[in-house]
């Protein structure tokens, strides 16, 4: 009897959390979908008042003032970089209020006048700017305002990309590579869930490509896509240590950020003129979409690396995703048929696995790679983004990213002393 009493209120327990995290994370999705949609669609307006007149990135450099500008006077310590919503989760700091209408101005600051940015990076900065204040208000506790900032960078990736599994996963296993924490699975999910729900309702279209071609998993294939998996983790080291460069370099020979940001606008003016196309400036959602149909200039990858380089890093805001996904997609479509794969089929596994390499974030890529392409060679996709996190070592694009177990050797957990710790399995056998 007093077994049944135990379980019976241990199961009210779990039904309690349930319910409250489930409350809790969809107030979440409310929230941050709604502001994910107009961050997207406001986006989206830049992008073609922008394209409907070129000669708007000739005021490139005033809006990097403005931006430098905002930063310095009401954020000075956070500078809208996303390693701001790594620390705020892994230290339980809710993000100030403040960033998100900053990163929302200053992004599509950048998208109207031709910075070469994306916007994932700023939408986790967004939700979770949000949703960490949402759990401050009602005065929850700091770990469970830390799981309210994670609901918010899952709604709000969720509601501007149109993916929510990729983004309950993404948002899981990219703090902490190594460590998933499961307990925030459901609200996760549930925040991800509401957010892509209400973006759809206004209108933002979810990401997704068809892939025309297709190939079986043979063994020649496998070796053809094994082989562009190295190819794209060498990519990700060369993306991530480019993107981690130039600031540096910039503020060596401009310490005034002021200086830098008109620095970095005049770059991106002359580099545009110069190639007489505006391809990279944006995110270029229609050069990836050529790249899996089949059709991309071979260096283009090249070009968008420095461009977003010398966009981010002059002090221009936005997020390196989508960057990232040009990047991999114009390679991969141009060093496919060099395998033997088809160019589209090239394309999509190079955006998916830089991705994976340059975040650290296999499973999240796979989810990724089912939703935008509709789960056909998944297979392929699962091998290139599996040799791609391998073999991208310890790189990240996200300098508060943390590694918590080896890339080489699979590790086990032992109880020594009273206390856990790590043990490597090939020394145990």
């Amino acid at each position: 009897m007093k077994k049944i009493l135990r379980y019976l209120r241990s199961s009210l327990g779990y039904l309690y959390v349930c319910f409250k995290w489930v409350i809790l994370a969809a107030l979440v999705g409310c929230v941050v979908g709604p502001f994910g949609a107009m961050f997207g669609l406001a986006l989206n307006k830049a992008t073609a008042l922008r394209t409907a007149d070129p000669r708007l990135i000739y005021l490139l450099p005033l809006g990097g003032l403005v931006i430098v500008f905002l930063y310095q006077h009401f954020d000075p310590d956070g500078g809208g970089s996303t390693n701001q919503i790594f620390v705020a989760v892994r230290e339980h700091k809710p993000l100030s209020l403040r960033t998100a209408p900053l990163i929302f101005v200053t992004t599509v600051i950048t998208h109207l006048f031709g910075g070469s940015s994306g916007r994932e990076g700023a939408a986790l900065l967004l939700g979770g700017s949000l949703s960490g204040q949402i759990g401050r208000r009602l005065q929850l506790e700091a770990r469970d305002c830390r799981l309210m900032t994670m609901c918010g960078m899952a709604g709000a990736f969720s509601a501007v990309f149109g993916t929510p599994l990729a983004a309950t996963v993404f948002t899981l296993e990219v703090v902490d590579v190594g460590s998933m924490q499961y307990a925030a699975l459901l609200p996760c999910l549930i925040s991800a869930l509401i957010g892509v729900w209400i973006s759809s309702g206004m209108g933002l279209a979810p990401t997704a490509f068809a892939v025309a071609d297709y190939a079986a998993p043979t063994p020649g294939n496998l070796i053809r896509v094994l082989l562009l998996g190295l190819l794209l983790a060498a990519l990700s080291i060369a993306f991530c240590e480019v993107i981690h460069a130039a600031p540096k370099l910039y503020k060596k020979l401009f310490p005034n950020a002021y200086l830098r940001v008109v620095v970095g606008g005049a770059l991106i003016i002359a580099l545009t003129t110069l190639l007489g196309t505006t391809d990279y400036n944006g995110a270029g959602a229609n050069v990836i979409a050529a790249a899996v149909a089949g059709q991309a200039v071979p260096y283009a990858f090249l070009l968008k690396m420095l461009f977003t380089s010398i966009t981010l890093g002059a002090g221009f805001k936005g997020g390196e995703i989508v960057p990232i996904f040009f990047t991999g997609a114009t390679f991969g479509c141009a060093v496919a048929p060099l395998l033997g794969l088809a160019p589209g089929l090239g394309a999509a596994l190079g955006m998916v696995a830089l991705f994976c390499g340059c975040t650290n974030s296999p499973l999240a890529s796979c989810c990724l790679a089912i939703e935008v392409f509709g789960g056909q060679n998944i297979e392929l996709f699962a091998l290139a983004c599996a040799v791609s996190y391998m073999m991208s070592s310890y790189f990240s694009l996200y300098r508060e990213q943390h590694f918590l177990h080896s890339k080489l050797r699979v590790v086990g957990v032992q109880r020594v002393h009273g206390k856990w710790s790590e043990t490597d399995s090939d020394a145990e056998n």
